[in-house]
């Protein structure tokens, strides 16, 4: 089986009467690209998703509108004023309340366990807190190389060893202190400092370029939400062996 990772060779490449039935596509760029007369069945797409048009028709506001429909306390997580990040903050804490007491049930062992090629669910807080160095602590609060030594990346590599790393209270008690400054910066927050647009405080951390605070604390907001959704798709794997 070929690999393609970390290349661009494929860039702007033309792929023809190919047969990629069983591919694993992961943290890819798909911008830009033009797929038709192809046959997407049983495919299983998830991503940031913007201008997508699937036979003429966009399907993002489509999409969407269904998660919030599925999922009401999305309409939350999109704030755009102070208090509205007070209550988002709060719907998170309430919504991983709920997933941290069902992984509780299960063994520690299994809270290593990777499902998928995926991050384990105690690796899966390390990388919120990865994002919660990386959008609020280094960028809005101007720490430099802010991140905590079990911070974790996106994406798991391929020949990562398995997770014998820090269990999953010592990660929670890391993640109450990063949602603690969080909590402290939103009490005395203005609207003048959502608006304001912050630099990186180092040239190498992630991210660069400049960012408005809002769109900072929102991008964590995402992570929360859809690493929930991880976390809870693999506990039920595991909730099943």
């Amino acid at each position: 089986m070929r690999e393609f990772i970390g290349t661009d060779e494929l860039k702007n490449a033309r792929i023809r009467e190919a047969d990629l039935s069983g591919a694993q596509i992961r943290g890819v760029n798909f911008s830009n690209v033009t797929i038709t007369d192809s046959w997407l069945f049983n495919t299983d797409i998830s991503g940031m998703i913007g201008g997508l048009k699937i036979n003429g028709v966009e399907v993002e506001p489509l999409i969407e509108a269904e998660l919030d429909r599925r999922h009401p306390e999305r309409t939350k997580l999109r704030p755009t004023d102070v208090e509205g990040l007070r209550v988002a903050f709060d719907v998170v804490d309430d919504m991983w309340k709920q997933t941290i007491e069902r992984a509780r049930r299960l063994p520690e062992p299994q809270l290593h366990e990777r499902v998928g090629g995926e991050y384990s669910f105690v690796e899966t807080l390390r990388h919120l807190i990865f994002a919660t160095d990386s959008w609020v602590v280094r960028l809005v609060l101007r720490v430099p190389n802010a991140y905590h030594e079990w911070a974790l990346p996106p994406d798991l590599p391929v020949d990562a060893p398995p997770d014998t790393g820090p269990g999953l209270d010592a990660v929670l008690e890391v993640r109450a202190e990063r949602m603690a400054r969080i909590r402290d910066y939103l009490s005395h927050a203005t609207p003048t400092d959502l608006v304001a647009t912050m630099s990186p405080p180092d040239p190498t951390g992630h991210p660069q370029g400049n960012h408005r605070v809002l769109d900072c604390f929102r991008i964590v907001l995402r992570e929360e939400w859809w690493h929930n959704q991880y976390a809870t798709r693999d506990l039920a794997i595991l909730e099943r062996k």
